[in-house]
């Protein structure tokens, strides 16, 4: 048990111990439930809850949150115009996003899956920044798609 100034009170029966934080007019909050014994520590619950939700507020901020953007390509899309979202690509990663990279196969276009996966591949080698291919290419029935972060 540990008091309301931080100095170490020992080990007490539960009964003593909350008899204690009644006296001096605080609660018995349970810090560490898993711990043999466990422990506890006599403080105001209000400001208990508003110090963890504080640590959890500073927490938050110093996650950089990562969005994962998208790009589509097509089964005719050009070389230059591939390029260009290539480019995009690598404007995304370096931001610190991933990047969902689709292709959308329509009508005939599905007959020729294999044709279509080696320019989504070639699509890939487009993009020259190194890069981890989170999940590859998997085959939808409309097309293919690939997520892609940076390495």
């Amino acid at each position: 048990m540990v008091g309301e100034n931080g100095e170490n009170l020992g080990v007490l029966e539960t009964s003593e111990a909350l008899r204690i934080a009644a006296e001096r007019g605080l609660d018995l909050i349970e810090i560490a439930p898993t711990a043999k014994p466990p422990v506890c520590k006599i403080m105001d619950f209000g400001k208990f809850k508003y110090e963890r939700e504080k640590g959890e507020r500073e927490h938050g901020k110093k996650q950089k949150e990562v969005e994962v953007k998208g790009i589509r390509i097509g089964f005719t899309t050009g070389k230059h115009d591939l390029l260009l979202r290539a480019h995009q690509a690598e404007k995304f990663l370096q931001d610190g996003d991933k990047v969902r990279i689709d292709m959308r196969l329509t009508g005939r276009e599905k007959a020729h899956k294999d044709l279509a996966l080696k320019k989504f591949n070639e699509f890939l080698e487009m993009i020259e920044i190194p890069h981890i291919l989170e999940s590859p290419p998997r085959k939808l029935p409309n097309g293919f798609i690939a997520i892609v972060s940076k390495q």
